[in-house]
């Protein structure tokens, strides 16, 4: 059964341009490792909420937008062998080396077995 890996962050809005450039460059490396696809999808209706929210959970600042994005894998075991290559492949290490456009410790994950899927 596919596993996502999902990913919430903050990013600057003025850096749009510059997070996505980083983020279309990262998914070689995803699909060499045995990603499925991937998907950054940028903020456009993400209110903030009384008790929780997106914009809440990542401490949002003014002028950031919230960024949901994932990476579809075909099973747990090739998701943590990918996630295991950022400390063994050298492309990782350059990649991660950049400064990030965005607060990289504000950025929320999980893994998530996925239970149902609509096509």
């Amino acid at each position: 059964m596919t596993y996502v890996a999902g990913f919430v962050q903050p990013v600057p809005t003025a850096k749009k341009a510059e997070y996505l450039e980083i983020a279309s460059r990262s998914w070689p490396l995803f699909k060499d490792h045995g990603a499925l696809d991937m998907r950054e999808c940028w903020g456009d209706a993400v209110p903030d909420g009384e008790v929780t929210s997106f914009p809440m959970a990542v401490k949002a600042e003014p002028g950031e937008t919230v960024v949901f994005s994932w990476v579809s894998f075909p099973d747990k075991e090739t998701h943590d062998a990918c996630m295991a290559t950022m400390e063994t492949d050298p492309r990782w290490a350059d990649f991660f080396a950049e400064n990030m456009p965005f607060d990289m410790k504000r950025m929320i994950y999980g893994g998530f077995d996925v239970g149902f899927e609509g096509t």
